[in-house]
């Protein structure tokens, strides 16, 4: 195994011009990336705060004795109860199992950073993965992507929520979560890893009762031993901690969205894109119907918090006695879940993917309004994994690796093709084509001059001919396809593989098709390679 760097440029716009160091950071962040001296000035700001580190620790403490015992886990409990400890955080959706690869990007990124900065600070760094258990959008993470037909195909597993329930509370079904399992593996193909693979996989499920159990137990068995934390923001038990907080976010609920207002209109002129959408008189919070576990976005309206149409109406003083009471019943919103990590964690870096970025940078007021600094939002490593096989098919077709990952093979494989193309018969394709289009518009015009009524006759006819000619030249575009098959598939692997559906590899394919091939041991090996935060894309050679 072996690793490499790659500049590519970022597919975010706004991502790219904070990577390349074109912002006036001060515009948008509260730290600048080139500065070397960022985390220490970082950790000094956060010495001067205050937080609930027992209470917090002992959550963690309770959340994770549910997973096997590791030495690493605890020992970092043990650290975040200090008060010069810090975090490095970083979250993603509960997908089944562990959704796209980008999600394993994000915990080496959280991990690797940690380990950096502990050595370079001196300080207790600890990992924290941030589940976001109180999403509700099951599409986003019931399914994963499998080779079918020589194609990605979605598969999907089976289940149906009639409300907009947080994947916390979606449980899942054994036997149908073993079979869909099966079905998965059973297009990786069968290895010497295949068995243990499925064993492992039936105890796992057997443990697990929703989503996010089941995301939490793989999570945890990959990277306990690096000493990763977990948090499910979806957790009732993580709400009585926030209490506070949420009550601080319902008095200044107006005044977050005028900030965040101003400061998208600020970045709308400066020509990027708005990333985050409010809504008219947003409140930024969801209430949860824990009866019908149904999460309704909050909005102000006359002076009172209503969501379903006016259907649930709060005023103030409900919303800030729900907080207190029933802080379960309270969720966080893109906007407002940023500033409720903040206020729960001592973090020093947090973890971002590039359309993360562009978001973080439209809370920079929000953050201001309750005299907060915005952490330093850190890019997460861009990893691509490169087969041997693929390797050879990239070398025999000489297609570059930055070609494929910034475009695809699309381009290319038509170049490919059209040097093949038989130069006569294209020729005499297109002179026939071109002769009979005007023989017959010569035929049409004399015959509608003598009888206006064969027009539509004639008009069904030219597209007709024309339908046969494309068919007649697609045959022979096919045959020469499959006389030069052998090629083509070269390419089909290596998009399949790299730039699968049109899109970097990250975002579609799933860590076990690569646990299935190379062993269990497989994140364990990409976990030993030296990873540097320097903007450069990772090219991890099998």
């Amino acid at each position: 195994m072996e690793m490499k760097d790659l500049a590519l440029p970022s597919l975010n716009r706004f991502a790219s011009d904070y990577l390349q160091g074109e912002l006036e950071t001060e515009d948008y962040f509260h730290y600048d990336l080139s500065n070397p001296d960022i985390y220490r000035n970082r950790y000094q700001e956060l010495m001067n705060r205050t937080f609930s580190r027992e209470a917090l620790s002992n959550y963690i403490q309770t959340y994770m004795s549910r997973f096997s015992s590791s030495e690493a886990v605890n020992k970092n409990i043990e650290e975040l109860r200090r008060d010069d400890s810090v975090v490095v955080v970083g979250g993603q959706q509960a997908g089944l199992l562990s959704g796209p690869l980008y999600t394993i990007h994000k915990v080496i990124s959280i991990i690797k950073l940690a380990l950096e900065q502990r050595k370079s600070l001196g300080k207790p760094v600890i990992p924290v993965f941030w589940i976001a258990g109180e999403d509700h959008d099951l599409a986003e993470v019931n399914h994963v992507y499998v080779m079918k037909n020589g194609k990605p195909d979605k598969k999907s597993y089976p289940s149906y929520q009639p409300f907009k329930t947080m994947i916390t509370d979606i449980e899942i079904d054994e036997k149908k979560m073993e079979q869909w399992f099966e079905e998965i593996i059973e297009t990786y193909g069968e290895t010497a890893f295949t068995n243990k693979l499925l064993i492992d996989m039936k105890e796992t499920v057997k443990q697990s009762n929703t989503f996010v159990d089941f995301f939490a137990r793989l999570i945890h068995e990959w990277f306990q031993e690096y000493g990763l934390l977990l948090v499910d923001a979806g957790d009732p038990a993580l709400r009585k901690l926030e209490t506070g907080f949420f009550e601080s976010l319902i008095g200044k609920s107006e005044k977050i969205a005028e900030e965040v207002g101003k400061q998208q209109t600020f970045m709308q002129e400066q020509g990027y894109s708005k990333m985050i959408e409010m809504g008219e008189q947003p409140a930024n919070l969801f209430y949860y119907d824990t009866a019908k576990k149904d999460r309704c976005l909050l909005k102000r309206s006359e002076g009172r918090f209503t969501a379903r149409n006016g259907e649930l109406s709060f005023s103030e003083q409900e919303l800030l006695q729900m907080a207190k009471t029933h802080p379960e019943q309270l969720s966080n919103n893109v906007v407002t879940r940023p500033l409720m990590q903040e206020m729960l964690f001592p973090v020093l870096a947090f973890i971002s993917g590039p359309g993360e970025i562009a978001y973080w940078a439209e809370l920079k007021r929000a953050f201001e309004l309750f005299a907060m600094k915005m952490p330093p939002i850190i890019p997460r490593l861009n990893i691509t994994i490169v087969e041997r096989g693929i390797q050879t098919d990239l070398d025999e077709t000489e297609i570059t690796l930055k070609t494929v990952l910034t475009e695809g093979t699309g381009r290319t494989v038509q170049r490919y093709l059209d040097s093949m193309k038989d130069e006569t018969v294209d020729h005499l394709f297109q002179t026939m084509k071109s002769q009979l289009e005007e023989n017959h518009q010569k035929l049409s015009m004399h015959a509608v001059s003598l009888d206006k009524g064969l027009e539509p006759i004639l008009n069904k006819n030219i597209e007709f001919i024309q339908k046969q000619l494309a068919f007649m030249n697609g045959k022979i575009g096919e045959r020469t396809k499959e006389r030069h098959s052998f090629v083509l598939k070269k390419y089909e692997r290596i998009a399949n593989s790299l730039y699968p559906l049109e899109s970097p590899q990250e975002r579609t394919w799933n860590v076990f098709y690569y646990l299935n091939q190379y062993g269990p041991d497989f994140i364990k090996e990409i976990m030993k390679l030296d990873y540097q935060f320097n903007n450069q894309h990772k090219l991890i050679y099998l």
